[in-house]
């Protein structure tokens, strides 16, 4: 079935136009995006295919997009151009982290990973977001987190603070002793440098614990 055979208000173009952008599923964002199919695959069938790559890896390469059969060069370069500048928007937005639970949503892209990953949101002086950055991806069980791979991007933001989280493959929301130690040497390394850490956050699907919250920190 061509887009152009679809009933006119179930086209992605003019169902955005007449309900805006947060009406439409992720499919018919894609299929805006993609614009034509190909010989033997409608447009909305190739965003389908497209919604499975995105949904495994939020950000492929260009390469693995253009794996996708009837997805070209060109199609797969504009919706690499529509994820980067969705992130370059949401490191622009400054969003104020203002609770643990805020950064809990922030991690979601992290919080059903069956590997262990460290970031770290990196803070100016009134709590605001200038970046999130992922520094480690671990194994099943651990991370590991060199104190240098943390501050080195907060020196050159010139950050004032900054908020550590990361994920437990397990779902376990228990701090181990290995995350407590970890936790108590950034600590003291953002205390040389003058840079703040305001907390620690462990993450899952099911919710998060605050280092901070449970004065641990």
């Amino acid at each position: 079935m061509k887009l152009k055979r679809l009933a006119a208000l179930d086209r992605p173009r003019e169902k955005l136009f007449r309900y805006g952008p947060s009406r439409l599923s992720l499919q018919e964002l894609l299929a805006i995006l993609i614009d034509t199919g190909t010989s033997g695959k409608d447009v909305l069938s190739l965003a389908r295919d497209v919604e499975r790559v995105l949904k495994k890896e939020m950000e492929p390469s260009i390469k693995t997009l253009m794996e996708i059969k009837g997805l070209g060069l060109a199609k797969a370069s504009r919706i690499m151009a529509a994820i980067e500048l969705g992130r370059r928007l949401e490191e622009s937005h400054n969003v104020k982290l203002l609770s643990p639970e805020i950064v809990w949503h922030s991690c979601s892209d992290i919080t059903g990973s069956k590997k262990e990953q460290f970031v770290v949101f990196y803070l100016d002086a009134q709590y605001r977001q200038l970046k999130k950055e992922l520094i480690s991806v671990g194994s099943l069980t651990e991370s590991l987190v060199h104190p240098r791979e943390v501050f080195e991007p907060a020196v050159r933001l010139s950050c004032a603070a900054i908020i550590l989280a990361h994920n437990h493959p397990s779902g376990s929301l228990i701090p181990s002793q290995e995350d407590m130690s970890l936790t108590k040497r950034l600590v003291d390394a953002g205390r040389l440098l003058g840079i703040e850490v305001l907390d620690h956050i462990i993450v899952s699907k099911d919710g998060f614990f605050s280092m901070k919250q449970e004065s641990m920190l």
